[in-house]
């Protein structure tokens, strides 16, 4: 499979003080590169060594040796890593290929101590480990995220489609108000003819006849100023009503807060406390599982082997003495801590022990993760609670200010709205005086004329205020197409965050069995039909509640001799059957999580329980997948590989 990050030149390895190793250079090839050897020649700690290049901690550095260092090299790149040991504890350095090994320490760095490996050999739980690197709590965020936003695409395509629904009257608004204008003018226009046929010819009558228009056109521009000062007298007694509504509400809502008691800066604290105490729970979770997991192998094993040779000539024990020790109770096994024999009761009731303590601070873990959970979801409504309080006082001062702004407007408005109707009075008595036999039906035409422009002036403002707003419509509308599609993708994400665990959950088990499947017809297993893995659901109990969880169950399919088929446990399979199934494991959770995406190199290690041959097929099946195939074999196990790959013997 060709990766994103791919292999294409040779590859350089230098090391110093890492594991065993004094000081070593190795070149490896893309492809399978096979180091091969007895044991004890380093293989393991050279496969360390291209770990802690590529950014795993999970090297160690010489037993006798203070510092050590590695340096990686391929395509013309150049990757550090220095190791030293301060105050009892090995301090990584350098620039490694990866910032974030977690990937590749699960499902590429395949060594014996891999979880993935260990994780199927003692039964565990195979969900937790496959789902480790997916951050829910960034999922989580992105789907608040996304939910907002898709609320507020919702809330804007709701509006705009009301204002599409507006249109169609304010279109009949404004043809009515253009079809009245157009009459006002019609009738604006047969006045004016009106007034060129009175005969006025004599000097004193166009003397008197200027005087009459002069006198009316004051007149027609004082109303107009008059009914300006009523519009926007109007207009702000309307804007002060609706300030005065805006304020009464606001000062409700602030009400409705009351006194708030609880501090979110307090409760930050207090979840940062509690979260500090569920990462030293974490700690102890972890160190009781490496030690209960530590004293249930050398439990398996019996303890620690006694070597008799030395036993003999250190006490100088008889033949007598040792054949006793032989024939000692079966039920006692040799203490790994002071070397004595012990019951393997008392063993296994402490053990049984240490579970129980375990699963107290697993409950006491999830209580706590509980709690900050509450706490958290409190803290944020109090941060909310305060942000809204404020929004509102500051906008209570500025409708206050506003509102103190329009009184005076209003008041300067009446003011000249008094004076302004005065001088309309004024000059109304003055066109009286004019109004005669000789001049009567001049004054009223002039009359009927300045009423009809002032009617069309407010109409044509009505109408220009009508196409404004079409205008306005018309400009958001067009934007809705675009709000739909943005939609659509908010839409599309918030799917793919809701189901991305589940996909993940699902593409783990699918691949896990397309290649156990594939692998046992190919390693041809006896007795063996079929190694497969069951998502299912279950209710576990979390703190106080139940919740719905996941689980990954194992099932081994057998056929007995004469054919009949029964289901067997992890605990049953050979150690070879068990390893084959945990690489398989692995290399699920390496194509399902893209790690050849972030890593080109696979490591493989401790295959000495499996066959030649079936080391030989797994090793071709893995090929496919990974650029650059590290092994450490055996040399008998290594003579059945094929010669195209590349060997190293000398490291």
């Amino acid at each position: 499979m060709s990766s994103q990050e791919s292999v294409t030149s040779s590859i350089t390895v230098q090391a110093e003080n890492i594991g065993g190793i004094d000081s070593t250079e190795v070149r490896l090839e893309p492809g399978v590169n096979v180091l091969t050897g007895r044991n004890a020649t380093n293989r393991t700690s050279f496969l360390q060594t291209i770990m802690a290049a590529l950014g795993s901690r999970r090297s160690s550095l010489k037993g006798d040796a203070d510092t050590g260092s590695v340096e990686l090299t391929f395509d013309d790149e150049r990757y550090t890593r220095s190791l030293e040991r301060r105050n009892g504890e090995v301090v990584f350095d350098g620039d490694p290929y990866l910032e974030n090994p977690e990937l590749a320490d699960l499902f590429a760095f395949l060594l014996e101590s891999n979880e993935a490996r260990r994780a199927v050999r003692a039964g565990d739980d195979l969900r937790e480990l496959i789902m480790r690197p997916i951050d829910t709590d960034e999922i989580e965020a992105e789907i608040s995220s996304l939910e907002a936003e898709k609320r507020e695409l919702d809330d804007r395509l709701e509006e705009l489609a009301r204002l599409d629904t507006e249109l169609p009257d304010l279109e009949e608004d404004r043809v009515a108000l253009e079809d009245e204008i157009e009459t006002k003018t019609e009738r604006i226009d047969a006045l004016e003819t009106e007034l060129e046929a009175f005969d006025l010819d004599v000097e004193a009558s166009r003397a008197r006849k200027d005087e009459i228009e002069s006198a009316f056109a004051d007149l027609q521009e004082a109303r107009t100023e008059l009914e300006s000062i009523e519009y926007d007298l109007e207009t702000e007694r309307e804007s002060y009503t609706e300030l005065e509504g805006e304020r009464d509400e606001l000062e409700q809502e602030l009400e409705a807060f009351g006194d708030e008691q609880e501090s979110p800066d307090r409760l930050e604290g207090r979840v940062q406390e509690l979260r500090a105490r569920k990462r030293s729970l974490d700690t102890t979770v972890s160190e009781l599982q490496s030690v209960i997991r530590f004293n249930e192998e050398r439990l398996a094993e019996d303890g620690f082997e006694l070597d008799l040779e030395e036993t003999v000539e250190s006490d100088g024990e008889t033949d007598d003495d040792i054949t006793e020790q032989l024939l000692a109770d079966s039920d006692d096994v040799i203490c790994w801590t002071c070397g004595s024999q012990v019951d393997r009761e008392r063993v296994e009731t402490t053990i049984d022990r240490l579970r129980s303590l375990r699963q107290r601070k697993l409950d006491e873990r999830s209580e706590l993760q509980e709690r900050i959970d509450e706490l958290a979801t409190r803290r944020k409504e109090l941060r909310e609670r305060s942000q809204k309080r404020g929004e509102i006082e500051t906008r209570l001062e500025a409708i206050d200010d506003e509102l103190e702004r329009r009184a005076q407007r209003i008041e300067d408005l009446e003011a000249d709205l008094e004076d302004q109707q005065a001088r309309v009075d004024d000059l109304e008595s003055d066109a009286e005086t004019f109004e005669n036999a000789e001049y009567g039906d001049v004054i009223e035409t002039h009359r009927e004329q300045n009423r009809l422009e002032l009617e069309r002036e407010n109409l044509e403002a009505e109408r220009d205020e009508v196409q404004a707003r079409i205008d306005e419509i018309e400009g958001q509308i067009e934007e809705r197409d675009e709000l739909a599609g943005r939609r659509e993708t908010v839409e599309d994400e918030l799917t793919d965050l809701r189901t991305r665990v589940d996909r993940i959950e699902e593409n783990a088990v699918d691949a896990f069995n397309e290649h156990m499947d594939s692998i046992l017809s190919i390693l041809e297993y006896r007795n063996i039909d079929r190694i497969w893995i069951e998502r299912r659901e279950t209710t576990v109990r979390e703190g106080r509640r139940k919740v719905s969880r996941t689980a990954f169950d194992l099932h081994i399919v057998r056929t007995t001799e004469d054919g009949r088929t029964y289901e067997d446990t992890v605990d049953h399979l050979s150690e070879s059957e068990r390893e084959v199934t945990g690489l398989v494991f692995a290399l699920a959770g390496y194509l399902v999580h893209d790690v050849y995406k972030v890593v080109p190199f696979m490591l493989l290690d401790s295959l000495e329980a499996i066959d030649s041959n079936r080391i030989a097929d797994l090793v071709e099946y893995f090929e496919e997948y990974v650029d650059c195939l590290v092994v450490a074999l055996l040399r008998e196990d290594a003579e059945a590989l094929a010669d195209s790959y590349t060997y190293v013997e000398q490291i």
